[in-house]
């Protein structure tokens, strides 16, 4: 297996939660890796002039019917997270820490916070919330929050991020395959493509 899809992502994105469902698929079903690499959002937005699209009014109330229609035609759950936009970075350490740490509970982790955001539309920016969600699906929370403040976790996760965009990354979902980049969950075919 030599083709790979390097996958740059934060939570905190609710089109990167929409490939997320879809990428072990296509990865599957081309023979390929999926390479997840955790990134924060906020500092690739800040590092290239990007905002979300909900900054916008108009392009932020299509932005979710669209998903909407998206969620509809893989057949996944989607609800608006009433406590959107959140700030990431905590869950985004943990998540690298998860990774580098914990690397055969990473996709569980991920996926349980992915839900909680994404289909329960659960407040992950209030701690207690987070401990909680942890809670129920097996996880420690104080394992986790140690792992936020581990120096190491930090420095991975600013690499990843500051790779991303030297690469030329400016939102999520952002997906390589090799050195193509393709942006957007709305972009899945083109990575197909390139995998086939």
């Amino acid at each position: 297996m030599s083709k790979t899809v390097e996958f740059f992502f934060d939570l905190g994105s609710p089109a990167t939660y929409l490939a997320y469902t879809q990428l072990p698929q296509i990865c599957q079903q081309t023979d390929s890796q999926l390479i997840y690499v955790p990134m924060l959002l906020g500092g690739v937005f800040k590092a290239t002039g990007n905002a979300s699209p909900a900054t916008i009014a108009a392009k932020g109330r299509y932005m979710f019917q669209d998903l909407d229609r998206y969620a509809k035609r893989y057949g996944v759950p989607l609800k608006f997270n009433p406590h959107f936009p959140i700030n990431t970075l905590m869950l985004m350490r943990a998540v690298t820490g998860m990774q580098l740490r914990r690397p055969e509970r990473f996709e569980a982790f991920i996926d349980c916070l992915f839900r909680a955001l994404w289909v329960e539309g659960r407040s992950l920016g209030d701690p207690a919330t987070v401990a909680a969600v942890l809670s129920e699906h097996g996880f420690d929370p104080a394992e986790i929050l140690a792992l936020t403040a581990d120096e190491d976790v930090k420095a991975a996760l600013k690499n990843n991020t500051e790779r991303a965009v030297q690469r030329g990354v400016f939102g999520a979902p952002s997906m390589f395959v090799g050195d193509q980049l393709f942006f957007g969950q709305d972009r899945l075919d083109f990575v197909v493509e390139a995998l086939s």
